[in-house]
Order: structure tokens, then C-alpha cells, then sequence
């Protein structure tokens, strides 16, 4: 019974995670943009990142993925399940491990708790 209720709040819960995600996420995109456009700073480094994700089925990856690209700032490049790693592009890459921080706070328990699996 537990499970019953347990995925529909971890669901909701990922949803709304994703949202306030993507609301920084663009206003941090745009602050990079304007910065490079009108600012006499350089703009950031791009990068590609690899990122290891916590055991999940594949649809648990995609969606991971999915999520990932949605967010501003951020492309999900490829998915390695074998290795289970995703490569993304990142537009701003001065505090890349923060965006890895991100994902791993905001989507993988959600994500783990709808399509997890166990190594």
C-alpha cells in the first residue's frame, strides 16, 4: 500500500522540482546572454560534462535526460546506461559542479524513486 502512495507523491514532488528548475535556469541562461552581449566581461566558458547517474531502468535515464535538455543552459548529448553516465553540454561552465549538484538534488531522487533500480 505504501508503494501505492509513495509514487504519485515522489511524481508530483520531481514535477515541481523540474519547474523551479527551469524558472532559475532561465533566469540564470538569460544573465549569461546579456552578460556576453552588453557586459565588458567575457562570457563563460562551454563545456561537455560527463555526469554519473544513480541506477535507474532506461526509462528512468531518458526522462533524466529529457529533464536535463528542458532546463535553459543545459543539453543532454548522449546516455551511456552501460556506464551509466550522461554527456551534456553546458553553456555556462565556470561552476560545473554545481550543475551536477543540480541534477543530482533536484532529479535524481524522484527520478530513483519512480525508475530506480538496484546495480
Amino acid at each position: 500500500m505504501a508503494t501505492v502512495v509513495i509514487k504519485p507523491v515522489a511524481a508530483v514532488f520531481l514535477l515541481l522540482r523540474f519547474l523551479v528548475a527551469v524558472v532559475v535556469s532561465g533566469f540564470q541562461t538569460v544573465g549569461v546572454i546579456l552578460r556576453a552581449s552588453f557586459g565588458s566581461r567575457r562570457p563563460p566558458p562551454a563545456a561537455f560534462v560527463r555526469v554519473r547517474f544513480a541506477p535507474m531502468s532506461e526509462q528512468g535515464a531518458a526522462l533524466l535526460g529529457c529533464m536535463v535538455t528542458l532546463t535553459p543552459g543545459t543539453t543532454t548529448i548522449d546516455i551511456d546506461m552501460h556506464s551509466r553516465e550522461l554527456l551534456l553540454h553546458v553553456l555556462d561552465a565556470s561552476d560545473t559542479d554545481a550543475v551536477v549538484d543540480g541534477i543530482r538534488r533536484n532529479f535524481e531522487p524522484g527520478l530513483v524513486t519512480l525508475f530506480g533500480r538496484r546495480s
